[in-house]
């Protein structure tokens, strides 16, 4: 069963949050180059007939591409173990599981905000964000203390 937030624990982690997510949301795009870098020298070497391989470079480059990869894994696994869903690292968008009313919907947070503003259904995402009300913070639950 997943974590489930209050409003106030998902709040207190943003700070551990958003380092996290700020480290994922920088590797993602060079893992991107180191991945394109590498495949254009697959394909270089490809079109040479397998001919003119420097193996230093490829293990330069998949060394690179590893290094990067290992640094955003070890990013999106500080998340996974906080309890929140990564939902678009390009926007920096993370849900926190609560109860709302018996079911469970997302606290969500987007980076750059302040605090978490806005929660949505498990089946609407982002484009149905609502702003949490006082009638929200009334009625959502976490899970129960140990």
């Amino acid at each position: 069963m997943p974590r489930l937030f209050t409003l106030p624990e998902a709040e207190s982690l943003l700070p551990r949050i958003e380092a996290a997510l700020r480290a994922a949301v920088e590797h993602k795009p060079l893992l991107q180059a180191a991945e394109a870098g590498f495949q254009a020298y697959v394909r270089r070497i490809n079109m040479s007939g397998g001919s003119l391989v420097n193996l230093g470079r490829v293990s330069e480059l998949q060394s690179q591409r590893q290094a990067v990869a290992k640094e955003l894994k070890a990013a999106l696994h500080k998340l996974e173990q906080l309890g929140v869903e990564v939902k678009d690292l390009d926007m920096g968008l993370v849900d926190f599981p609560t109860q709302y009313r018996g079911n469970t919907v997302y606290l969500c947070w987007k980076l750059g905000e302040q605090r978490i503003g806005y929660w949505h259904s498990t089946d609407e995402g982002f484009a149905g964000r609502r702003p949490i009300d006082d009638e929200f913070r009334t009625n959502h639950r976490g899970n129960p203390p140990e």
